[in-house]
């Protein structure tokens, strides 16, 4: 078995041993190659490797129009952002402006009313500098990248194509050169090989002289066929040597410096583009500063105590604080007297109960005669509002009326001035055309003296029943107690309804009964008051009945009534009595009467006529 083995191992390396010989002799006849052959693979090498490199710049600059593409899409969206966002502070601004109503004009009166709407003002300035800068995005980056996106696209196009061009040029002149030198080597090998043939027949003795002859000029011919084509294949190979060092040199090395000074203007741009995104910023910094300002400056023009001064002017009433109350000696079994200016007014032939002597409180108070006004109108001399109301109000007329006096006054000396140069030159015009428009004027004058007369009769009247200045230091500065004044047996008294009505005789009181529970409209205030009896002047607060939820919003303006908001839960501690007003409560120092159309009461299972109504 060794012995078979180690036979077989002969064999093996017997094999290999002849097979390395013919390897070798092999590669002694292979034939080394030719310079001319190694200059044709560095040539092979240098054409591939110029390909290579165009594929290279070719991604790198197509990258690069891609980034310029991102960048003008991240501009474009940025200016929709601040055309969005200065869309939504000048909805913002706009929400927040003041209607055109009566309300606007008392809310002017205040400071800090009026520097919210300088904010809201400076707010609108505000958005349009968020305007400006994305209009300058826009015209200044988004669109000229836009058309430099173009040109840059077109350029690259341009310069790729003219090295393609060359590239194929000089492989075109490559194959031409090829097919020169395999002619070249064809036309000798012939050459040879006719040479070799004539030799051969030149020394055969049995050859013809003709045959030897015929060989000779075929040998000959091959030889010239050679030459012609060495000629050829040397000068084309002279023509493409030139054409390759121009390549190489010059056409390949001028494309891709284009290319470079393309990149790098590329580049610049995008550059130019970051300076000019944070330039359109800085530039509306100024402005925006200034709006900023505009409402630090309006912020800081708030005045407290001004404020709080229009309120007390706003709301002074006029009436006489009470005096003091009494004291009531049960033990002598003296009947408790009633001062003149007491606030307590004695009811007929009615006396209260022990214990409920405490003064009532001016907002509450509450009689069986109302007159029944609309919130917000009157008669014409404002006799439905406290003394002081009244006055300014009166005031107020008069004054508007005076200045509409003058306006009439200023319109006649104008028309009169007219008149006199129309009589000294009468073909500018006729005098007698303004004396109908002259005559009207003086009736206005008139009606409106007249009635400045007639206000100020009224206010004369108002201001000799208002209390004398000496007493103002018993008055509170802000919310003031009000009280009724007494008056003899023989004249009415002085009422106040829930609204803030004062009414001077009890004989032109006229009584309106309300629809009860009337379809609500929130852009409408009910136009009855309540008709109950006066509050009961308990120690301890009426007992709540129920709940309620405000359907629509309510101010609340006039003595008597709270404001209340849409959707605010309050306790109802008084039902509707057919009046159309509900009295509601807050919190144990807030209440008043609401119009029952506006609310959703439940009240409690055992509480009076208990029931659920809107």
């Amino acid at each position: 078995m060794l012995r078979r083995r180690s036979h077989f191992f002969v064999l093996i390396d017997n094999a290999l041993s002849v097979k390395a010989e013919k390897e070798e002799e092999q590669k002694e006849e292979e034939p080394t190659a030719s310079p001319f052959e190694e200059y044709l693979q560095t040539l092979l090498q240098l054409k591939t490797t110029s390909a290579d490199q165009f594929d290279n710049l070719e991604k790198h600059t197509q990258w690069g129009i891609e980034f310029v593409e991102k960048y003008n899409k991240f501009v474009k969206e940025r200016s929709e952002i601040e055309i969005n966002y200065a869309k939504q502070i000048r909805n913002l601004s706009k929400k927040y402006q003041p209607k055109k109503n009566s309300r606007e004009e008392e809310e002017s009166k205040f400071s800090f009313c009026r520097a919210f709407f300088t904010t809201l003002n400076e707010l609108n300035d505000y958005a349009g500098q968020h305007e400006v800068i994305a209009e300058n995005l826009t015209s200044q980056i988004f669109v000229e990248l836009t058309r430099y996106l173009q040109e840059l696209k077109a350029e690259r196009k341009t310069h790729f194509h003219d090295g393609r061009k060359a590239q194929q040029y000089i492989e075109s002149s490559w194959k031409q050169l090829e097919s020169c030198k395999r002619r070249f080597e064809r036309d000798c090998k012939e050459a040879d090989r006719a040479q070799q043939y004539f030799e051969k027949m030149d020394a055969d003795i049995n050859v013809t002289k003709a045959d030897v002859e015929k060989a000779r000029q075929q040998a000959q011919m091959r030889h010239q066929m050679a030459s012609d084509s060495k000629g050829d294949y040397s000068s084309y190979l002279q023509k493409f040597n030139q054409e390759q060092n121009d390549h190489y040199h010059t056409i390949i090395p001028n494309i891709f410096q284009k290319l470079q000074d393309m990149e790098e203007k590329r580049i610049e741009r995008i550059g130019a583009c970051m300076k000019t995104f944070a330039e359109v910023d800085r530039q509306v910094l100024p402005i925006v500063g200034k709006c900023l300002d505009g409402m630090t400056t309006a912020a800081e023009s708030i005045e407290p105590k001004t404020d709080s001064q229009q309120v007390v002017e706003s709301y002074k009433s006029g009436f006489e604080p009470p005096s003091d109350v009494e004291f009531e000696d049960y033990g002598q079994a003296m009947k408790r007297t009633v001062s003149e200016n007491s606030l307590s007014n004695a009811k007929e032939g009615k006396e209260k109960p022990a214990g409920k002597s405490k003064p009532k409180l001016w907002p509450f108070i509450k009689n069986k005669n109302k007159l029944s006004l609309k919130l917000g109108s009157g008669p014409e001399d404002f006799s439905h509002l406290p003394p002081e109301q009244r006055r300014k109000k009166l005031q107020g007329k008069i004054d508007d009326l005076n200045k509409d006096i003058h306006k009439e006054m200023d319109q006649r000396d104008a028309l009169t001035k007219m008149k006199d140069v129309y009589i000294k030159n009468p073909q500018m015009g006729d005098p007698t055309s303004v004396d109908p428009r002259l005559t009207e004027i003086a009736q206005n004058i008139e009606k409106l003296q007249a009635e400045v007369q007639k206000f100020e009769g009224w206010l004369a009247e108002v201001e000799e029943r208002m209390p004398s200045k000496s007493d103002s230091h018993r008055r509170s500065g802000l919310y003031e107690t009000q009280s009724n004044i007494a008056v003899s047996n023989n004249c009415a008294q002085d009422r106040e309804s829930p609204d803030g009505s004062y009414t001077e005789e009890q004989n032109t009181e006229t009584q309106v009964k309300a629809n009860i529970n009337p379809t609500p409209n929130p852009n409408t205030i009910p136009t009855t008051m309540p008709d109950d009896e006066e509050f009961d002047d308990d120690d301890e607060p009426l007992a709540t009945i129920g709940t309620c939820k405000a359907l629509y919003p309510f101010e609340g303006h006039n003595e008597g009534t709270i404001a209340v908001a849409e959707g605010e839960l309050l306790y109802v501690i008084e039902e509707d009595k057919g009046d159309g007003w509900t009295r509601v409560r807050r919190n144990q120092d807030e209440e008043g009467y609401v119009p029952t159309s506006y609310i959703e009461v439940n009240l409690e299972p055992n509480a009076k006529g208990a029931m659920t109504y809107i």
